[in-house]
């Protein structure tokens, strides 16, 4: 009692049935509403909102530069700056991150972390924390089918969870991140802990496939593309919540490595089982310096191994770990990029003249766990810190905590440097407080760098050119050259000559660093 709804400068609103307490900031554009109330409408003309036809939306806040048009219906919901409700779509009870799209699809009880999509009918996504970056498929069902008496499991997916087309999942399920679940009603629930991997539910045979690292084997191109995707699609002015956007980051860095831990155990596993080896005692341990030394030494005898998981579904079937022997060499390829790669960024944005001063400059640095924070990656220490803070009372307003978050991104660099720096010294078995780098060995991580670097750009030619070279994608043109105009050809395509291009930029970085 005694506030009133607020209409800003500029705004338009046309055929609307039912405005009640809804504040509304400038240069909005609402027509054909049906019923709007409590509501909170950020708009400006930097980033106007609109809100459009058969519209219903109740008790939620709808931030710069959103867009709900069609039929949408929403109640007790947050929507992120330059975020869409399309085309019927319903989101209750939730929380839709920056730069997502959610159409004709039903959405409940979910956290949403920035850059989802989930368009097409039937997808349905329920008691959901899915940490962004993410595609749901049509007919996706997450969410209806919970096991226990009461309506308390939850799903929790890290970035690039991506379920193919008509999956049904189970709660509880965790997946990694860059999660690709191939089309399958899957009868239990998932733990699947190796990032960028390809699960299968191969109901001929009853057991689970997991092919660990695919993108990195087979769908370069999807992957390189969604970090230059999710930028490009990134139109906000007002930038409060921080974003990581490359699939390589700290996060998914941490997940690599105890995923080659459980592929050199997994591995030796199978040596020891095929009665290709023996342990006197098969501990975890030695199971894995038998998988190690067999995946360094003699990689293609593996390919003849059945290699099986442990403890990513809630049954009794066996669980195939495919291709083990590759993902494991792709896995430490993308460590030890992400290392260089992060290292060389950090040393000429900062103008460190030389190895010795870089060396200096990350001195005490150590690994440690990262948290996702609606897009932003944030040190574990630092989010307990900032817990603590706000439990003591020495942070006490949303504006502090949006501050101390401006200061963490602002850190971040040098954070992630500390953490590429003891990681690659890890890798490579050097205790950076009794051991220095030398400028040789330095030079063999650039020039390994590189060369993954222009594999990535190979790999991803490679991944495109499928498309074209598969004889079904041919059936529905009358000629090669009715696809081609259609299509495209594939030297025209702008995001290989963009990776292509890349790889030049990163020479350049390289030469920079590469003496002194």
């Amino acid at each position: 009692r005694g506030y009133y709804g607020i209409v800003g400068d500029r705004t338009v609103i046309k055929d609307c049935r039912i405005l009640k307490d809804v504040r509304i900031g400038s240069d909005a554009y609402i027509k054909g509403a049906n019923k709007l109330k409590n509501l909170t409408i950020h708009s400006d003309g930097d980033e106007p909102s609109q809100v459009g036809e058969g519209v219903e939306l109740v008790n939620g806040i709808i931030d710069y530069g959103c867009r709900v048009f069609y039929g949408c219906k929403a109640v007790r919901f947050i929507m992120g700056p330059n975020s869409n409700l399309k085309y019927g779509a319903r989101l209750i009870h939730s929380y839709l991150g920056d730069n997502s799209t959610i159409s004709c699809c039903e959405v409940l009880n979910s956290l949403i972390f920035p850059s989802h999509e989930q368009h097409h009918n039937n997808s349905f996504l329920c008691a959901a924390t899915v940490l962004g970056q993410s595609n749901m498929a049509a007919g996706v069902t997450a969410g209806s089918n919970h096991n226990s008496r009461a309506c308390d499991g939850e799903i929790l997916a890290g970035r690039g969870f991506w379920p193919g087309l008509c999956s049904s999942l189970k709660h509880n399920s965790r997946f990694a991140s860059f999660t690709l679940l191939s089309k399958g009603a899957y009868p239990a629930e998932l733990n699947i802990t190796l990032p960028f991997s390809l699960v299968s539910n191969d109901e001929t045979h009853g057991r689970l496939m997991v092919m660990p690292a695919y993108w990195f084997l087979y769908n370069m191109y999807a992957l390189a593309r969604n970090a230059w995707k999710y930028r490009a699609r990134d139109k906000r002015i007002h930038k409060r919540q921080m974003i990581e956007f490359d699939a390589l980051a700290p996060d998914t860095a941490e997940e690599i490595i105890p995923a080659l831990a459980m592929l050199e155990q997994w591995i030796g596993q199978a040596a020891v089982r095929a009665g290709r080896e023996t342990l006197a005692d098969p501990t975890p341990d030695a199971l894995r310096l038998l998988g190690r030394r067999l995946l360094e030494t003699n990689p293609e005898s593996i390919a003849e191994l059945e290699v099986l998981g442990a403890g990513m579904e809630s049954s009794r079937r066996p669980i195939h770990i495919l291709k083990a022997a590759p993902a494991w060499e792709r896995y430490r390829e993308a460590l030890h990029h992400y290392c260089v790669e992060t290292l060389v960024d950090f040393r000429l944005t900062e103008r460190i003249d030389s190895l010795n001063a870089l060396r200096e400059r990350l001195s005490g640095a150590h690994r440690e766990t990262w948290v996702n924070c609606g897009g932003q990656l944030i040190r574990e220490t630092d989010m307990t810190a900032l817990r603590q803070a706000i439990a003591s009372g020495e942070i006490n307003s949303w504006d502090a905590v949006h501050d101390e978050y401006a200061r963490l991104w602002e850190k971040y660099p040098i954070d992630k440097a500390r953490h590429a720096w003891a990681l690659i010294h890890e890798q490579h078995g050097i205790n950076p407080e009794e051991e220095s780098v030398s400028e040789s060995t330095w030079q063999q991580w650039l020039d390994a760098a590189l060369a993954t670097r222009r594999a990535m750009a190979e790999w991803t030619r490679a991944t495109r050119a499928k498309d074209y070279a598969n004889p079904f994608r041919m059936i529905t043109y009358e000629n090669n050259e009715q696809m081609k105009a259609v299509l495209g050809v594939l030297e025209a395509d702008g995001f290989i000559d963009y990776m292509e291009k890349e790889v030049q930029v990163w020479a350049e970085k390289i030469n920079r660093v590469y003496v002194s």
